[in-house]
């Protein structure tokens, strides 16, 4: 399938093949939300309280599309994409959904809960760059790069089992700090269980396949326009591998509930690092290669996202006004032209 789609893009013309692109992305977003809403609803129906739900289930129901994609890539030998994609998430995540989520509503917010949180996701972030440092060269990191193994992806996901875990554990020492929200912004299915069940299985189904559809067509893309698989990966797929925590935020935003859409945001930062990226490593003999761009360019962008909103919530009381807002979404529209202008 993957020679057929690749031999078929190839023959498109460009507009098409954008078109191709856009479709993909398109179904990518609603089938993961679709996806979301039924795993949600299935997990209701078993007893599963709602706060372990809002934990677990829709920040990982969420961040499906972006490992989908990077395990995919990295699988067919592209890690520019695949790391990529988890780096341009994190960036896409935090300056513009977020950055768009406080504008329509300006959050309160629970400082227990978000600087908890929130040093995890910067720390999150540190691990990564980290892992990918040539510790037994440092000196060629600005040369030749530098690369995260199999055997980290693998500690990624073990670490991503903690992260479930203590989620879970926090989420219970303070009964109702999820619920009220997933009360009011979910819309439960209340169809017969083989019914949500397909459901399921569909939604999953079309996150792999329009993946699969969207991975030749951007690399045909990037080729044809002479942009390397590292600036598509962490701009375009980035941001449509994120529309499903940019449709929840909206959603959530509002309806007067946006303190949601920064804990899901936060989450999915996290995971982007621990689950996208620890799950592309971990699936290939060779881990991802981080390019010298990543070193130069994009993950001194991630890490300075994740700073400024860090600093941000540090300084701000019980709310999160709207020009920080607006700061966030600038933050990001320098980070995305800048690395049209210093791609390499």
């Amino acid at each position: 399938m993957d020679a057929f789609l690749t031999a078929t893009f190839q023959t498109l013309p460009l507009p098409v093949l954008l078109l191709v692109i856009i479709g993909s992305i398109l179904i990518l977003g609603k089938s993961a939300d679709v996806l979301v809403d039924e795993a949600v609803s299935l997990s209701t129906r078993w007893g599963v309280p709602k706060m372990i739900i809002g934990a677990t289930i829709v920040s990982l129901g969420t961040t499906l599309p972006e490992v989908s994609v990077s395990v995919l890539a990295a699988l067919e030998g592209n890690p520019g994409i695949a790391l990529g994609n988890a780096v341009g998430s994190i960036i896409c995540d935090t300056g513009l959904i977020l950055g768009i989520a406080i504008l329509i509503s300006p959050p309160d917010i629970d400082k227990r809960l978000v600087n908890r949180q929130g040093w995890i996701q910067v720390l999150s972030g540190f691990l990564l760059v980290f892992a990918a440092l040539p510790w037994s060269n440092l000196a060629s990191t600005f040369t030749t790069g530098g690369r995260i193994d199999q055997g980290t992806g693998i500690v990624f996901l073990i670490l991503l089992g903690v992260y479930v875990y203590l989620s879970i554990r926090w989420s219970r020492s303070k009964p109702g700090e999820l619920e009220a929200g997933l009360d009011d912004t979910t819309e439960y299915d209340e169809s017969p269980f083989w019914v949500i069940f397909i459901k399921l299985v569909v939604a999953i189904t079309l996150v792999i396949l329009s993946s699969k559809v969207l991975i030749p067509s951007v690399q045909e893309t990037a080729v044809r326009l002479s942009i390397p698989d590292s600036i598509i990966g962490a701009t375009l797929v980035a941001f449509g591998t994120s529309l499903p925590e940019l449709v929840t935020a909206i959603q959530a935003s509002r309806r007067g509930h946006s303190e949601l859409a920064v804990g899901n945001i936060i989450g999915a930062d996290i995971l982007n690092v621990l689950f996208v990226s620890g799950a592309a490593a971990a699936v290939t003999k060779t881990g991802l290669e981080a390019p010298v761009s990543f070193f130069t360019f994009y993950f001194p962008s991630m890490l300075i996202v994740l700073i400024l909103f860090r600093l941000g919530i540090v300084f701000s009381k019980d709310k999160i006004k709207r020009p920080f807002g607006v700061f966030l979404l600038i933050i990001y529209v320098i980070a995305t032209v800048a690395g049209f202008i210093f791609k390499g």
